[in-house]
């Protein structure tokens, strides 16, 4: 798929998350990346066969206390090649690549992996 299509659809699943939250993403800054390098699987606590779709790096919005400021915004990456990879189906990628917006969403809004598998986002 051709880098522009790819962002448009991570772009595409940002403009579902509702209003209320929707605001809150100017502090966060998505990134979309080829594949993730050997520094971002360490930081997700993978070893080097290993891959991921997306990594969220930042402190969540529940974890922010009245000292949090003057800090760079924080980052989700999405990563092409893996998500290219896993999904060949058109329509199967579009829904994960959503899943994985989603999802690293989440951990910048503060839900864990638990309660993101219980929403279907795991």
């Amino acid at each position: 798929m051709e880098r522009a299509r790819f962002i448009l659809l991570v772009r595409r699943a940002l403009r579902d998350v509702p209003p209320p939250f929707r605001d809150q993403l100017r502090e966060v800054d998505i990134v979309v990346k080829r594949r993730p390098t050997r520094a971002d699987l360490a930081g997700a606590g993978l070893g080097p066969g290993e891959s991921m779709y997306g990594f969220y790096r930042g402190v969540p919005l529940t974890e922010r206390g009245s000292g949090y400021n003057l800090v760079a915004p924080d980052v989700i990456d999405i990563y092409q090649q893996p998500l290219e990879e896993d999904f060949p189906d058109d329509e199967e990628l579009v829904a994960e690549i959503r899943a994985t917006v989603l999802h690293e969403l989440g951990h910048f809004f503060g839900i864990d992996d638990d309660r993101l598998d219980e929403l279907g986002l795991g």
